[in-house]
């Protein structure tokens, strides 16, 4: 079956930077389209970048310069750097993919930005 591992959160002060990585299986890891989203306390989730199977990448307009989202197709991972940390980082930090009409979802790696 799909199985998306999320690592990397923690607490890190404001203005600092952390790697998540998500390691997928069960797919065919190169042809799928990898997502990060994230979902603040009390707030909806929201999309926080995307990359494609051609390694084309979108961003929501607000971590545009701030965060990059990679792939490594050997090890089936996609990364999501972010830089700069603030407050308003801090979040659940989901991986996401589809297959068919499936969405398959990580548990998540909380991300705690201290001011």
């Amino acid at each position: 079956q799909v199985r998306l591992v999320e690592r990397g959160g923690g607490l890190v002060q404001a203005v600092g930077s952390l790697r998540l990585s998500c390691a997928a299986s069960g797919i065919n890891f190169r042809l799928h389209n990898m997502a990060w989203y994230r979902q603040p306390p009390g707030r909806e989730r929201e999309l926080v970048a995307s990359i494609d199977s051609g390694h084309s990448r979108t961003y929501n307009e607000y971590v545009e310069g701030q965060f990059a989202i990679s792939r490594d197709n050997v090890r089936n991972t996609v990364f999501l750097e972010m830089g700069s940390l603030k407050s308003d980082d801090t979040a659940l930090y989901l991986c996401h993919t589809t297959r068919g009409d499936m969405d398959y979802w990580g548990k998540g790696t909380l991300v705690t930005v201290s001011s």
